[in-house]
């Protein structure tokens, strides 16, 4: 990814913790550079009123959005609106869409069918459609935890009840699905006796599944990530003159 790509950032703050600020900001620095960062949401409203400081500190625009009829999201709308707006000015090479709203699909697609990289981020509730309609997508709570492996979050109900809260393993592409993923790619890319560079690997699997983050599997790298699959051999080649290890992998079962 070109690290000088500019990019604009729209958050939903009626679908958005402001905790996962910082989180947003940095994770999208390692894509670009942040152009533009606008927030949206009715600030009249007392439970946005801890946005305040936030905003400040970080230097995002808020953008002011009454609700003008009941039942209509008039937030989404502005969003969506000054997308298309940022999109025609040419300065921008990709957006971030922070929400967990699925009625940000189509904006996520008509953005990529304009040539634009588009980085979703929403929490572990995040619809389907939106998640596949973005090029990249970030789960707020492996961003904030750092992985998935936490314990099963449970919340008190009525009464003495207790309503079990669906666990992020429960929405992010199963373990088994990218194993089985990585065995085709290593068959479709491998040399004659079997080896595939990893590097090429991870680029095929995030365009696979938006939401491939070996983050959300409780790893910071992917080779750790393959070794603990136990499924591939990996190798190490030094290049020559310089300070530099090219890592391949090939099935276990493989000859070579």
């Amino acid at each position: 990814m070109n690290e000088d790509k500019r990019f604009a950032v729209l958050i939903d703050a009626d679908n958005v913790s402001d905790k996962y600020v910082k989180n947003i900001l940095d994770e999208l620095s390692n894509y670009g550079i942040i152009t533009y960062k606008r927030i949206y949401g009715d600030w009249t409203k007392p439970a946005l009123g801890s946005w305040k400081t936030i905003l400040l500190n970080n230097s995002i625009a808020p953008i002011q959005q009454y609700g003008y009829t009941t039942g209509k999201n008039a937030t989404d709308a502005a969003m969506i609106i000054d997308a298309m707006d940022i999109l025609y000015t040419g300065n921008v090479e990709g957006f971030c869409i922070v929400s967990s709203d699925s009625d940000f699909t189509r904006l996520a697609s008509r953005l990529r069918e304009s040539g634009m990289y588009v980085v979703g981020m929403g929490e572990k509730k995040t619809p389907a459609p939106f998640i596949a309609a973005c090029n990249k997508f970030k789960y707020l709570e492996v961003l904030a935890k750092g992985g998935m492996f936490d314990a099963p979050e449970k919340k008190p109900a009525a009464g003495k009840s207790v309503v079990e809260i669906t666990p992020l393993e429960a929405v992010i592409t199963p373990l088994d699905t990218v194993t089985k993923a990585i065995a085709s790619i290593v068959d479709e890319t491998s040399d004659d006796d079997g080896w595939s560079p990893l590097s090429g690997i991870g680029t095929i699997l995030t365009k696979r599944f938006p939401d491939f983050d070996v983050r959300n599997y409780g790893f910071v790298k992917l080779t750790p990530f393959i070794k603990h699959m136990n499924c591939f051999d990996i190798k190490s080649i030094q290049r020559k003159n310089q300070n530099i290890s090219l890592i391949y992998i090939k099935r276990k079962d493989s000859k070579g």
